[in-house]
């Protein structure tokens, strides 16, 4: 047995006692997201249009912006700079801009996600101070608002493998399987981030430039499994950030080779720091949200 293997199985003896500890108030806000699932939908529609509320095109412009830096960056590298082609996990080779929006693509929705969600109670404050408001659905509402552009951008990217001549495979089937795991790490991510945002509002801001570090810091533009001489701890480090998994992930079943249960350590350790990030962020979010109201 690997010291990681013994690692992982400590941290998930841990991780079922802090669930079991914290079972029901950790399941609280997802039971009332599924309760109020058409009022949540209906807000995160809404949510989408107002973003874009007094422009001609009005949401159209939420997808052509994703789009349009794809084609840029298909530019740069691809026709400009003339990249090599990448090589996945698996050593299937790609063209690199279709290497690169694999990866890119969790990531947009990520980011949005997280810095939407993060603004979420301060966006909509107007509804945190009613009291019959279920406001424990406030961040998830503006993370499934990005969810229907990471939707749209998905199914362009399909497009753009099928344009290149790569067509569908079995692998393809596991994108739902990373969209979940992408899903669960924002929640956990956006419900402590949105409420302590409410007294901390420079939050916003510090997200945003944590996430523009962290995606230097996630092999997206570069590639992870084509890097040489790097060390045990630089590797381990690089893959303890969870996107690592799922933007690797998501290389792995566009572009084929890799089933998502083929690194069982790597699973094991996003999971763990995943459902641990949800677990807290929740726990967070529950513990401040009786002020809300009166700071905002």
């Amino acid at each position: 047995m690997t010291p990681m293997q013994i690692f992982l199985i400590v941290a998930y003896l841990f991780l079922i006692g802090f669930y079991i500890k914290n079972w029901k108030a950790i399941m609280e806000i997802p039971k009332d997201i599924v309760t109020n699932w058409q009022l949540v939908r209906a807000l995160a529609k809404n949510d989408m249009k107002s973003k874009f509320a007094g422009s001609v095109l009005g949401v159209v412009w939420a997808f052509v912006q994703p789009v349009v830096t794809v084609l840029v960056y298909w530019f740069v590298f691809e026709k400009a700079i003339g990249a090599a082609t990448q090589s996945t996990k698996a050593g299937i080779d790609a063209p690199f801009v279709l290497w690169l929006v694999a990866g890119i693509v969790s990531w947009f929705f990520f980011a949005d996600a997280v810095n939407f969600g993060t603004s979420s109670l301060i966006s909509y404050n107007y509804l945190v101070k009613k009291v019959v408001f279920k406001i424990d659905v406030l961040p998830v509402v503006r993370m499934i608002s990005c969810l229907f552009v990471h939707l749209f951008f998905i199914a362009f990217t399909l497009l753009m493998f099928l344009l290149y001549g790569r067509f569908p495979t079995v692998y393809w089937l596991q994108i739902p399987y990373y969209l979940i795991c992408t899903f669960v790490l924002a929640m956990g991510i956006v419900y402590a981030t949105s409420a302590v945002a409410v007294f901390f509002r420079d939050l916003l801001q510090v997200v945003n430039i944590l996430l523009q570090l962290l995606i230097w810091g996630t092999p997206i533009m570069w590639n992870f499994y084509g890097m040489k001489n790097i060390s045990p701890v630089m590797q381990a480090i690089l893959k303890a950030n969870p996107m690592f998994y799922i933007v690797n992930g998501y290389r792995e079943a566009l572009i084929g080779g890799t089933p998502f249960w083929a690194d069982g350590e790597l699973m094991a350790w996003f999971w763990f720091i995943t459902l641990l990030i949800f677990g807290v962020g929740i726990l967070i979010f529950r513990k401040l949200r009786m002020h809300f109201a009166d700071v905002l």
